[in-house]
């Protein structure tokens, strides 16, 4: 059976893709844009990607060319000259989280990891988790987590851990994709507001949060934040599963920090002390994140002991704080960012590992919600740990950046290429920095040719 994948080359369409070429399908796709890690990873698999949504991709030309069933991403909507076409020519369709669930999930013990922040770090932490503990479970992980090298892999248990998203499921079901996932444990890791060009604010995003709730079997777990009020509102419209909390201060799953910046802590479950977890990760975030995937490891019948040993042995995801290089005694970063209290917090466990040492932020407003200006007025509180920052102004931005910038004190500036930001942000580093370039797209591989240009001054 031949699938056509169309947006293949996001996160999450990227894993799929490599699902069904393991279950023996064949595969094809096609994306607006193709970049790696993940075009990397598809053309490892020996999967055709071709550039462009294009008619002829789907056998509009050709008959022998045209898919057996069309897999559509949350990317395309009406007007989309593939999307057009294969509603003309009535090829068989399916949004990419039901593909998923029916052909996939359906029949496995699935933990989703749902959450405004964090999703792929703990997914990629829970699946590390259940492997070291000797459970060998699938994943699908909106990125592309070290300790394995791909993003998504079947497994050879009945476990299957998955990123389950809030965001919308194909611009012909608004639901959230996390409702087609059939997840017998999930986790509510934290609920804000994000996503503007679909939710109108956080009480529709609790709704499809609790549309998730309403799915989990009453012999399943809930696995929630305790110091998420948000998601506390959520819990009360109603629950049919056991719910264990987890937080640094609050919750069943507690954490005191050994060190400041996250990178030891010891963990206690119902007051009792059960270990520590000494890492390579830092902040408070993802000690959140960690307490979470422990939390869901022992719903899941993990042994505690094993589960925080494994810890140590974790990396995380690409892009997420991915150190990418070092020159001129300078480190240069590659986050994925996309949210203003994403950005506070990994900055802030940055700062409490390299205490005084300068930071300096390349930064892209790609979110939909960045670039349609509603996190504007978070933007610079939550820059605060930045000594300077850079952000990228490109012509078709909608609103001012100085709005972010001016409100930084003297420590802001706007580029209006991503080559006059490479440019400024060398111009203004010295060694013993750190400079983070933060975006969730591809940001024109900005942090690598950065590290490459420092490399050419010496």
């Amino acid at each position: 059976m031949k699938l056509h994948i169309l947006g293949i080359a996001g996160t999450f369409m990227g894993g799929v893709a490599a699902l069904a070429r393991e279950l023996g399908f064949e595969v094809e796709g096609s994306d607006a844009n193709i970049y790696p890690p993940m075009s990397d990873q598809l053309a490892a698999l020996g999967i055709t990607l071709k550039q462009g949504y294009r008619a002829e991709h789907l056998g509009s030309e050709n008959a022998a060319q045209k898919p057996d069933l069309v897999i559509v991403g949350n990317a395309l909507s009406r007007g989309n000259p593939a999307v057009e076409h294969l509603l003309n020519a009535r090829l068989p369709y399916v949004s990419g989280p039901q593909w998923i669930g029916d052909a996939l999930l359906r029949e496995r013990r699935v933990f989703a990891v749902a959450g405004t922040h964090g999703k792929t770090t703990t997914t990629a932490m829970l699946a590390w988790i259940l492997d070291a503990c000797g459970r060998a479970p699938g994943f699908l992980v909106g990125g592309v987590p070290e300790n394995f090298g791909v993003s998504a892999r079947l497994g050879a248990s009945a476990d299957f851990v998955i990123e389950a998203d809030e965001y919308d499921t194909a611009f012909f079901d608004k639901r959230s994709k996390f409702v087609h996932y059939h997840a017998r444990i999930a986790i509510l890791n934290n609920l804000e507001f994000d996503h503007a060009d679909i939710f109108a604010d956080v009480a529709a995003i609790q709704r499809q949060f609790h549309h998730l709730v309403r799915t989990v079997p009453s012999n399943g777990h809930l696995i929630v934040n305790a110091e998420d009020e948000h998601l506390a509102e959520v819990l009360a419209m109603g629950t049919w599963s056991p719910v264990t909390t987890f937080g640094i201060d609050s919750g069943d799953w507690r954490a005191r920090l050994i060190a400041a910046d996250g990178s030891a802590f010891a963990v206690s479950r119902d007051g009792a002390e059960v270990g520590v977890v000494r890492w390579n990760l830092i902040g408070r975030h993802n000690v959140g994140n960690a307490l979470a995937a422990l939390a869901a490891a022992d719903a899941g019948g993990i042994d505690v002991v094993h589960a925080i040993a494994s810890l140590a042995a974790f990396r995380s995801a690409k892009r997420r704080m991915e150190l990418v290089g070092e020159a001129n005694s300078i480190k240069i970063y590659d986050d994925f960012a996309h949210h203003p209290t994403a950005i506070a917090t990994t900055l802030a466990g940055l700062r409490a590992k390299i205490g005084k040492a300068r930071i300096l932020v390349g930064m892209e407003p790609r979110s939909n919600s960045m670039r349609l200006g509603a996190h504007a007025d978070a933007l610079a509180p939550s820059l605060a740990d930045a000594d300077a920052v850079v952000f990228l102004q490109r012509a078709e931005l909608p609103w001012d950046a100085a709005k972010v910038t001016d409100a930084l004190g003297g420590r802001g500036r706007t580029a209006p290429t991503v080559d006059a930001l490479i440019a400024a942000l060398r111009a203004q580093a010295r060694p013993g920095d750190h400079v983070v370039f933060m975006s969730n797209g591809g940001f024109e591989n900005a942090p690598r040719r950065f590290v490459a240009a420092l490399a050419r001054t010496g």
